[in-house]
């Protein structure tokens, strides 16, 4: 009971802290609509079932263990952070508030963005990693071990589902698109901020 409150605990504050997920859910929400928004939060939730799997079959121990491999993974998600980032930052400002007849991301494209924010994530791989390394004990059940990966990735889900549901109502939306220049170039300045950090800690 202690180790299922434990998990419950660590994943609602993992999911709830600001970070790229969060950012690019905003700005796909607002920008390309709520559909778009919501599949964007489904690559989201399957990006931690990646951190997921490849911990219970002991790879988060290697990187647990090992300062050269994880220093790899966090700079790569580092990498992919500034890279979105300046891609944000220098994005055009030219979608109309006409809601009804703007350019839009298909489907595919929401949920690799959702994806890829969330597998390179290096809060996502430290949260799941340090949890399963942590917290969850050697004689836990697989099952059970599953249990909580699926927990982590439907908390995801339920979370930046409401972010996507609420930046994409139509009255926000509008407001938004209006600043889109400066939200474009403030979200930009904000994962490249987070890209650069991860990239120099140690």
């Amino acid at each position: 009971m202690t180790e299922l409150l434990a998990v419950a605990l660590i994943t609602v504050l993992a999911v709830v802290s600001p970070g790229a997920d969060f950012a690019m859910i905003v700005r796909n929400s607002y920008l390309y609509g709520r559909t778009t928004g919501l599949v964007a939060a489904a690559g989201v939730a399957a990006g931690v079932l990646v951190h997921v799997t490849y911990t219970m079959l002991g790879v988060g121990l290697l990187i647990a263990s090992s300062t050269t491999l994880f220093t790899v993974i966090k700079l790569a998600g580092a990498c992919y952070l500034v890279y979105i980032g300046v891609r944000t930052f220098l994005a055009r400002a030219d979608l109309d508030v006409d809601l009804g007849s703007r350019p839009g991301l298909s489907r595919l494209g929401a949920l690799r963005t959702g994806f890829l924010t969330n597998a390179l994530n290096p809060k996502t791989t430290l949260f799941v990693v340090s949890t399963f390394t942590q917290v969850v004990g050697p004689d836990t059940g697989l099952w059970q071990q599953a249990g909580y990966g699926l927990f982590m990735s439907l908390a995801h889900l339920g979370w930046f589902g409401l972010v996507a549901l609420f930046f994409s109502h139509s009255h926000l939306r509008t407001a938004m698109l209006r600043r889109q220049k400066v939200l474009n170039r403030t979200i930009g300045s904000v994962l490249v901020g987070l890209g650069v950090t991860v990239g120099l800690a140690r």
